[in-house]
């Protein structure tokens, strides 16, 4: 039979952990992204960029909960966790709250802008992004605020003729 030894020291299972990890959104700007994070209680700084807002989770380990909580928020847009283990990297897609699928990192990395590079693989300071925003401490109150303030407007189309 052969003898299983576990070590006292469990340190070298933390290279499975996430060091950092983002949520990319389709969000146009950082403010209403923060509010759905707050809402969804998501602790995250949220940062703009040209392809959306991206959430940098405060607690990497908690990735796929976040992307699931930020997802079921903003139903059927789709959202891609990005998460950077030691020198890996993984990239899932997340759909009203389910991870849809794996994708290859490399392809989702490979258009990204400066700044999301800057977050996953040079370990950039969100706060040190113009225009971060926080959902850290933000109302709930204050979070449905900014949201209705970025909701798209719909005018009712009226009649062209003069009212009698």
């Amino acid at each position: 039979m052969t003898e299983i030894h576990v070590p006292d020291d469990l340190s070298g299972l933390d290279d499975e952990r996430p060091t950092v990890a983002l949520v990319i959104t389709p969000v146009a700007s950082a403010a209403p992204l923060a509010a759905a994070c707050s809402l969804a209680k998501v602790d995250a700084d949220v940062v703009p960029s040209d392809v959306g807002a991206i959430a940098v989770l405060r607690d990497p380990v908690s990735g796929r909960a976040g992307a699931a909580a930020v997802s079921q928020l903003l139903r059927q847009v789709p959202v891609v966790l990005l998460e950077r283990r030691e020198s890996q990297m993984t990239a899932t897609q997340w759909v009203s709250g389910v991870h849809d699928r794996d994708l290859p990192p490399g392809l989702v990395l490979s258009d990204a802008p400066e700044v999301l590079e800057d977050l996953l693989l040079d370990g950039r300071d969100p706060s040190t992004v113009d225009g971060v925003v926080t959902s850290v401490g933000m109302s709930k109150l204050k979070a449905m605020r900014v949201l209705a303030a970025h909701r798209p407007r719909r005018w009712a189309r009226r009649s062209a003729r003069p009212v009698a």
